[in-house]
């Protein structure tokens, strides 16, 4: 099977079981991915199981698609074991990729197998060519870019990279990046780097401005993105350096899957034929018909926070048909904008998406009162609902109406893979040679799948006195295909002169012919495996004495944090331009002071990084893979401290970081005690550090709140920066306000509104030997900075346990304390 190149173009295609897997074959994809059992980004989808691979595959190679396996997950330290387990069953199925998150798990492959293809999934959070450098040591086939990575900083990355380049251009699109979203783990214990999203981001939020409520008519959902379609934008990407098409949807319908395959089929076969190609407005009302909250280049073309969210709705609506103009008796008069028959299914939106709604099927059409047989496409139109579908009392002038399906659509969709017979054949080139008194020899060429057979005749070859042998009549022989996934294509006869050969003796090479180029197709991939595993050699932990950090996030902060015995200070700013001065003041209490880069690196963004080294801090506080790079590149000379961004879950994740440079490393928020303890028995704990107080960093987004709802403007050139003018929180549906932050690269983070504590879990971490201990804040004065820092600096000596530093921040906190993700489930 052909890997991914540099130069391919691939339409990859979400697959959730057998179904969805026919119907991305049936359609033109060339690689789909799927999930196995529970160690994937989709739980809650049906995904298949581990003794379906080998199945699985020879499936896929049949029709030479690609099947990549998505392992997109952090990997607990108690789940290695079974990790070894599914990706040896991959390399033995001969699974063409797996799609990995965790680092740890990276190493875990390279220790079991040299050339096993390993992609990076986009939850590894990959937005720089400095990221894809940091790949590069462990011969990674494919990197997937970050969802908002706009099609200029793609071509970028591509021309400074020699690895493939992956890219979504289709379905739901997360507000967060991926991989650095922990609402879900934070809200309920279902972590969205474990599959495990809950969807926060599509529930209602109150804008809250400077401490007072934003009256925001029916927009409610301010952090729920509608859904990505960049079939327009096919020859951009191709140009910019994409060489595999990403279309999202896993969880969704084999229709879907049907319906979206085959739409970017057509533009990338096109853009390959050299057609110019635009989809037909039928054809965009056919893939929202399937699914879409409303369609968005998302950052593709660049930011435009006004067009990434509609804000009224959470929810796939389907076709927009227009606003009801009058409610009749038994029928709802609507000047349509999309076609509309019987038997579609409609709802009228009231503007309260959370509540139910009215909706049903179609039963007739009319105008002025006359039915209408088929498909009405516009004008002012009578749609009848089902009698019991639509309490007509409850719709009002002014609602909209949405088609939400088709079932001729869907119909036709389902004709397109529920039999092997609908799907495409793949063209044979044969080449006949031969001449009388030696056999007939016929190669076989099957050029998409590279591979070709040769069949000699049974018999030796005659003179022929009547009919001779001709390319018609071997055409008419070699073409019986049917029923086969081959058709003939050219047949190039080069006998030496008139020859006959019996017609059995042609049906049955041609029998043999399609047997083996079968046979060949269907041949496992196979990978080498190192005989012995490589030995791990585990980091020794010395004892040292426990140090105490305070993290600050303005300057207040750090004048009170230098006012007492905490061993480290890092600051994180909202605006970088202030680290000077911070290190100013730190450095002259005597304190060292690390800084910290911004969550994410984008291409252009390197003075950011320039201007936190020539701050001269005392460290660097290094939140993902671009930056780690940037710096290693730069040999600096002050310790890199790797944070919590860098998702760290397991103890060869954490060896891989610091033999790559980094002084010190903090596990992932994503972890509750028991396996941080797992991690912490199996790591070197004198490197590693722990946060044991702080205000949760949920979501963070390259979408703008501010400039999105306070601001004409559109994005950082034009919105007037009302970031630096007011303080914007999200009230969520229980009372809480959640701050929200921006940092230099305009990006914002919702922080939890109450503050997780670990203080119960101190003694554990100390018995464990570990040596660093971080406090965060957020919007604390100087004040509650001093005495939240004390009472952790009394549990660090032991002058005071756990539960009484818990209780007293409880009782001195506004909102009280949590626990938060520690918390075991």
């Amino acid at each position: 099977m052909k890997r991914i190149t540099k130069d391919t173009i691939e339409l990859l295609a979400p697959v959730g079981n057998w179904d969805c897997l026919r119907a991305a074959v049936a359609n033109g994809a060339d690689a789909i991915y799927f999930g196995v059992d529970k160690y994937n980004a989709r739980v809650r989808a049906k995904n298949f199981q581990m003794d379906e691979l080998p199945e699985i595959m020879v499936y896929l190679h049949k029709y030479n698609v690609r099947g990549y396996v998505t392992f997109n997950i952090l990997i607990f330290e108690q789940e290695l074991e079974e990790a070894r387990q599914l990706v040896n069953a991959c390399i033995d199925s001969g699974v063409d990729a797996l799609i990995v998150q965790d680092l740890g798990l990276v190493e875990l492959i390279r220790e079991i197998s040299p050339d096993f293809p390993i992609h990076g999934s986009t939850q590894m959070t990959v937005t720089s060519a400095e990221a894809v450098d940091f790949l590069k040591p462990y011969d990674i086939e494919v990197v997937v870019l970050g969802r908002e990575n706009n099609l200029k900083q793609i071509k970028t990355i591509s021309d400074k990279s020699q690895l493939p380049i992956e890219v979504f251009v289709h379905g739901a699109l997360c507000v967060s990046y991926s991989g650095q979203c922990l609402t879900s783990e934070m809200w309920g214990g279902r972590s969205a780097n474990r599959g495990e999203c809950a969807q926060a981001c599509r529930l209602p939020y109150d804008l809250i401005v400077d401490g007072e409520r934003k009256e925001m008519g029916n927009i409610a959902y301010v952090l729920s993105p509608k859904d990505l379609a960049a079939i327009e934008l096919v020859p951009e990407l191709i140009e910019a350096g994409v060489s595999s098409l990403k279309i999202e949807g896993r969880m969704k319908s084999p229709e879907y899957v049907a319906n979206v395959v085959s739409k970017y089929r057509k533009a990338i076969d096109e853009y390959i034929a050299g057609r110019d190609f635009s989809p037909s407005e039928e054809e965009m009302r056919e893939l929202e018909q399937s699914f879409s909250r409303g369609f968005t280049y998302g950052f593709l073309k660049g930011t435009n926070h006004k067009t990434l969210l509609d804000g009224t709705f959470p929810k796939s609506r389907g076709v927009y048909l227009g606003t009801v103009k009058k409610v009749l008796k038994d029928a709802i008069l609507c000047q349509i904008e999309a076609p509309l028959k019987r038997g579609d299914g409609i709802v009228v939106d009231a503007g309260r998406p959370d509540q139910k709604e009215e909706g049903g099927r179609v039963y007739d059409i009319r105008k002025k009162g006359k039915k209408i047989d088929g498909e009405a496409r516009d004008g002012l139109i009578e749609i009848v609902p089902g009698r019991h579908d639509v309490n007509l009392t409850k719709v009002r002038v002014g609602d909209k109406l949405w088609k939400t399906s088709d079932q001729q659509l869907e119909r036709r969709l389902q004709k397109t893979f529920e039999t092997e017979q609908a799907y495409r054949a793949f063209p044979l080139k044969v080449k006949v040679t031969g001449k009388a008194g030696k056999p007939l020899v016929t190669q076989w060429i099957d050029e998409e799948a590279e591979i070709n057979v040769t069949v000699e005749s049974s018999v030796l070859l005659e003179e022929a006195l009547k009919r001779p042998l001709t390319v018609d009549f071997l055409g008419e022989q070699f073409g019986r295909l049917g029923g086969t996934i081959f058709e003939l294509a050219e047949i190039e006869l080069l006998v030496s002169g008139d020859v006959i050969v019996p017609v059995k003796v042609l049906n049955k090479m041609r029998r043999e012919a399609v047997e083996q180029l079968l046979s060949k197709r269907q041949e496992r991939q196979v990978y080498e495996k190192n005989s012995k595993e490589k030995a791990v050699v585990k980091r020794e932990s010395n004892k040292e004495p426990a140090k105490l950090i305070s993290l600050c996030r303005s300057m207040e902060q750090i004048e009170a944090s230098c006012q007492t015995d905490v061993d480290y200070i890092y600051a994180d700013f909202e605006f970088t331009k202030d680290y000077p001065a911070a290190v100013e003041v730190a450095q002259g209490y005597g304190k060292l002071i690390a800084l910290a880069t911004p969550r994410i690196h984008m291409p252009g963004e390197q003075g950011v990084l320039n201007g936190i080294l020539r701050a001269n801090p005392n460290a660097i506080l290094v939140r993902n893979l671009g930056a780690l790079q940037y710096f290693l590149d730069k040999n600096v000379e002050v310790p890199l401290i790797g944070d919590f961004s860098l998702n760290v879950a397991n103890h060869k994740a954490v060896n891989m970081f610091l033999n790559r440079g980094l002084a010190r490393v903090t596990p992932s928020y994503d972890l509750n005690i028991e396996q941080m303890v797992d991690l912490l028995e199996a790591a070197p704990t004198n490197e590693m550090e722990v946060v044991i107080h702080q205000h949760l960093p949920m979501y963070h987004t390259e979408h703008c709140v501010y400039c999105t709802f306070l601001s004409e403007g559109t994005d950082y050139t034009n919105c007037g920066r009302p970031c630096e003018e007011h303080r914007i929180s999200l009230e969520d549906r229980v009372g809480f306000s959640h701050p929200v932050r921006v940092d230099v690269g305009c990006r914002n983070t919702v922080f939890n509104a109450i503050d997780q504590s670990g203080a119960e879990y101190i003694n554990d971490f100390k018995d464990l030997g570990v040596a660093y201990y971080r406090v965060e804040f957020l919007e604390e004065d100087g004040r509650k900075v001093k005495e939240v820092l004390g009472l952790y600096r009394e549990a660090l000596l032991g002058k005071r346990n756990g539960t009484s530093v818990w209780k007293a921040l409880k009782s001195t906190n506004q909102l009280g304390v949590t626990r938060g993700q520690l918390v075991k489930k």
